[in-house]
């Protein structure tokens, strides 16, 4: 009897390890995506972010630009301010045919147009905080799609290309 028990359950046990062989081998691979993001202020390329993501996974990334600036009636440098940028993209689906990314952004940017006080004193420009997210952006395979941040003032631009991962 207890041998009828040992060859039941070793059959169970092969049983269960041939299905999730079977299970392993059905399921895909994980996709990966090959995006670059390129931040364009006022017509110009200022900053650009790349990298490789697997599908349903994020990378943050941040990048610093500290300014200085000439300020005060002696037109001294003095005034710096920290430009940060942080992007955090997730390819949430890819096919051979378009990437759909959610992208997140938060930025440090400068307000346009030199200040003077009463006396004519230049002041620094005043940093703004900016913030945007986009739950889906859908890129077709290898081309650019531009997503407005900021209309104007100064205009902000994501320029964003994408296209499956190829494995070597």
């Amino acid at each position: 009897m207890w041998k009828t028990r040992v060859v039941a359950v070793m059959f169970g046990a092969a049983s269960f390890m041939a299905q999730t062989r079977v299970e392993a081998q059905q399921r895909p691979a994980q996709q990966s995506v090959q995006w670059q993001l390129q931040v364009v202020s006022d017509g110009q390329q200022i900053d650009t972010f790349d990298g490789t993501t697997t599908v349903g996974q994020a990378r943050t990334d941040t990048h610093h630009h500290v300014v200085t600036h000439n300020v005060g009636c002696k037109d001294a440098p003095g005034g710096s301010i920290d430009l940060s940028r942080t992007l955090t993209v997730s390819p949430l689906q890819a096919s051979a045919t378009a990437v759909t990314l959610a992208i997140d952004a938060q930025e440090t940017i400068e307000e346009p147009g030199a200040r003077q006080t009463d006396t004519g004193c230049t002041l620094p420009p005043q940093p703004r905080r900016v913030s945007a997210s986009h739950p889906g952006l859908t890129v077709p395979d290898g081309q650019w799609v531009s997503w407005t941040i900021v209309d104007k003032n100064p205009t902000l631009v994501y320029r964003v290309k994408a296209s499956l991962a190829t494995t070597p």
